[in-house]
């Protein structure tokens, strides 16, 4: 395993952001073409829920940039979707120097792994958490006329869509932790008091709501993915890579 000083391991990360930008930063250009329709997905949620209290449907500003600034929020963000695959490769890149020959194998599963997750968190942030949070929110204040800035939406949902994207990579991170020997499936188990109390502060943090509904949505989907984290641990930890190997070597 070839070994690299600290002064190259800033270099190779200073590499693998800047592909990664550049590769972002093409997915925007190639999204922006496409804005109007993807504001409209983007909308969806909030028009069908005003829709269903026969409120005013559209969004409002309050000044003259937002609308460009929406446009290039959500392009980047759908170019970051887009070219996820290869900002994934780079990461991998940059990480497998310092893996075995033997571990640089797992560069199929985890790009597809990683990628799979990340869309998955998108997608149920989008059909589930963001569409439940928006009707209770505006179930709670019908007495009143909503007046929703574009601003405001669009920070709200790249927070909730990017935040579960992120959050559906534990079982990724666990995998590399556990690969290292940082953590073991025992430790983690052990510890599982604490995880669920650290999950449920994050999906507080997280939830665009303070009620205990939108809590436990966006804990739901982190507990599975802690107990599948055990799993894995436990399945790529060192000790339980020897062991198949000295059983693979008596047979």
């Amino acid at each position: 395993m070839p070994a690299m000083s600290f002064l190259e391991h800033l270099d190779e990360l200073r590499k693998r952001i800047f592909h990664s930008l550049v590769a972002v930063a093409a997915g925007a250009v190639v999204s922006w073409f496409y804005r109007e329709t993807l504001v409209g997905y983007m909308q969806r949620p909030i028009v069908q829920v005003l829709r269903s209290y026969h409120l005013p449907e559209q969004l409002v500003y309050l000044n003259p940039t937002e609308p460009f600034n929406l446009y290039l929020k959500v392009s980047i963000l759908a170019g970051l979707f887009l070219t996820s695959p290869y900002v994934l490769y780079q990461v991998w890149l940059f990480i497998s120097p310092g893996l075995y020959r033997r571990e640089k194998r797992y560069v199929g599963p985890f790009l597809f792994s990683t990628v799979f997750l990340f869309t998955a968190g998108g997608y149920f942030g989008y059909r589930i958490v963001y569409p439940q949070a928006l009707a209770f929110l505006i179930h709670l204040g019908r007495q009143f006329m909503p007046m929703i800035t574009i601003h405001e939406y669009t920070d709200l949902f790249l927070a909730v869509i990017l935040g579960l994207g992120l959050i559906f990579e534990m079982p990724i991170l666990v995998f590399f932790l556990a690969l290292m020997g940082v953590v073991s499936s025992g430790w983690m188990w052990r510890n599982i008091r604490y995880a669920i109390l650290g999950i449920f502060i994050v999906a507080g943090a997280l939830a665009p709501t303070p009620d205990i509904y939108s809590m436990c949505v966006f804990a739901a989907p982190m507990l599975a993915l802690y107990a599948l984290s055990i799993g894995i641990a436990w399945f790529v930890h060192p000790t339980q890579r020897k062991a198949r190997e000295t059983r693979r070597a008596q047979t």
